[in-house]
């Protein structure tokens, strides 16, 4: 039997790696925590600041970045080894806006009023630095099911900071989740209560420090994050 053939029945009995191996679990782990993509990487972090305000609008967004990054990388993946070096950003431009657009599309559709409040939000998604660095550095090199995972662990680490900014604020700076109102107009000073909502929470510069106070906490339980 020659080399070449000894090679192949070699190749065919290697045991395939399981779909949630260790290594593709902690593809999807690492993004919640240690390798979070906004308090540990800065990145995607203009959203957090945006549209935090309500957590409904939150919640959103990170199901059509969630989206996007996941049918994005599974694309660029499966066109790895089709794409010219010379041209792969363009490529990757092209994936996501076409991706983008159809997110964008079906949100007018099904969400009218979500739509209308991320207005221009939503297509600035194709400039989301967390989606073209993940079609660079993960998809461009690694097989689809693996680029998959890295997005969705990427999207979920993405999404828990944005909904947990976006509660804090709209919980605290306008008294109610999800828009329905949470404090009772009874406790309002207003009505001879003893709460007042604190406005600036709905104020861009809170969920800075917002996002600022989660970076700490996470720093705090893990001294492995702080930067020597």
């Amino acid at each position: 039997m020659s080399e070449v053939a000894v090679e192949k029945v070699e190749i065919e009995k290697a045991p395939k790696e399981p779909l949630f191996s260790t290594k593709n679990k902690k593809l999807i782990t690492d993004p919640l925590n240690e390798n979070n993509p906004i308090t540990i990487q800065v990145l995607g972090i203009c959203s957090a600041l945006a549209i935090t305000v309500q957590v409904k609008q939150a919640v959103f967004m990170s199901l059509s970045v969630l989206v996007v990054l996941m049918a994005g990388n599974w694309i660029i993946s499966a066109l790895r080894n089709l794409i010219p070096n010379r041209i792969r950003i363009i490529v990757q431009l092209v994936v996501v806006a076409t991706l983008v657009t159809l997110v964008d599309l079906a949100l007018k559709a099904y969400v009218p009023d979500v739509s209308e409040k991320l207005s221009v939000f939503v297509g600035l998604i194709i400039t989301n630095c967390i989606i073209m660095g993940r079609f660079e550095a993960f998809a461009m090199g690694n097989r689809k099911w693996p680029s998959v995972l890295d997005a969705l662990g990427n999207g979920l680490g993405y999404a828990w900071i944005l909904i947990a900014v976006a509660v804090v604020r709209e919980v605290f700076g306008s008294g109610k989740f999800w828009g329905f109102q949470l404090i009772p107009d009874s406790w309002m000073m207003a009505n001879g209560g003893f709460y007042m909502n604190n406005n600036l929470m709905i104020l861009p510069p809170m969920a800075l420090i917002t996002v600022g106070v989660i970076i700490w906490i996470q720093r705090a339980r893990n001294t492995n994050l702080i930067e020597s």
